[in-house]
């Protein structure tokens, strides 16, 4: 783990430019109209989000999913960050060019524009959505396209890929023989399900890690998926950050990626009889010892962590 994490107060200064850097998207999505020259400010959200994942990638993957976990501005504004996140690392493991790479963040950002409120009531909520809902949610890729032009975005190509972000017809296509927007569009709804299915939501758990894998890795008709391959060698099965259940009962927190996808570094917290592991043990999952069973919503884990204690704990190891 990189050295900002070595001093207290410099983890803390990290968490809160994340922090900050949610709550600024959070105002901008939540009153995108109230928003003075709205692309601009995507755009220097996009370079703030780069520069905090250039000091550490692992590190800020983890305060990035702590922060999904416990965010203050609603699901919809750390759903888009993650998103965004993703997005930036999957266009560089897929060589995207650099325009293409803008216009995908940025795409990730503001995906959801057309829906922001709607995103963070069904959130929070069990039951199932209301027809009202359903509309909402059927149409909020155009909604959200016009609402971009609206508000003075000119990338054609960030605005196609918001329209064709649910648009499914061209799964069974060869990745690299598609357009850009259509290209685009795949890679976000490949990264939209998986943020998605990893975050913590009031009506379900979090799925296992092997059903995490299959659903991103293969597509409709299982063929295989280039992009959830290229998500899976990024983030691993389980990112930093999120909760796992180990086959021995423990549960621990994801700490660092390796270059396995199912061999992170953790930190075991909870022991298998439900006691709070303190301080937490490192332990590093390998082919043969406990792997891991189960991801887990990060609402299942109820005592209060400290993280920089545990992010201390991995500098040397």
């Amino acid at each position: 783990m990189a050295s900002a994490v070595r001093k207290e107060d410099e983890y803390e200064d990290l968490l809160s430019l994340w922090s900050d850097l949610e709550l600024g998207l959070g105002i901008v999505l939540g009153s995108p109209h109230n928003t003075q020259e709205f692309q601009l400010r995507v755009q220097q959200y996009d370079q703030w989000m780069q520069t905090l994942l250039e000091r550490d990638t692992d590190l800020g993957l983890y305060l990035l999913f702590q922060l999904a976990t416990n965010s203050p501005v609603g699901y919809s504004a750390s759903h888009a960050l993650v998103c965004a996140v993703l997005c930036h690392l999957i266009a560089t493991e897929l060589k995207l060019p650099q325009s293409e790479r803008n216009s995908l963040v940025h795409a990730a950002l503001t995906m959801n524009i057309g829906m922001t409120a709607l995103q963070d009531q069904l959130a929070d909520q069990t039951e199932k959505p209301s027809p009202e809902q359903q509309e909402g949610i059927r149409s909020h890729a155009i909604r959200g396209a016009l609402m971009l032009t609206q508000l003075g975005v000119v990338d054609q190509l960030w605005l196609d890929t918001v329209t064709l972000h649910h648009d499914e017809g061209s799964e069974k296509q060869a990745l690299e023989s598609l357009p850009p927007a259509r290209r685009l569009a795949r890679i976000l709804r490949t990264v939209d399900r998986y943020a998605a299915m990893i975050s913590p939501r009031k009506s379900r758990e979090g799925r296992s890690a092997t059903d995490s894998a299959r659903s991103i890795t293969t597509t409709a008709d299982n063929a295989s998926d280039p992009v959830g391959h290229a998500l899976l060698r990024i983030v691993g099965f389980c990112p930093p950050g999120t909760f796992v259940r180990l086959g021995n009962g423990h549960v621990a927190v994801v700490i660092r990626r390796s270059n396995e996808p199912n061999l992170p570094l953790v930190a075991i917290v909870i022991s298998e009889a439900g006691a709070l592991v303190n301080p937490p043990q490192l332990h590093q999952i390998t082919a043969t010892g406990p792997a891991i069973r189960s991801a887990m919503a990060a609402s299942a884990v109820q005592e209060n962590l400290n993280h920089y204690l545990i992010l201390r704990m991995a500098v040397n190891a």
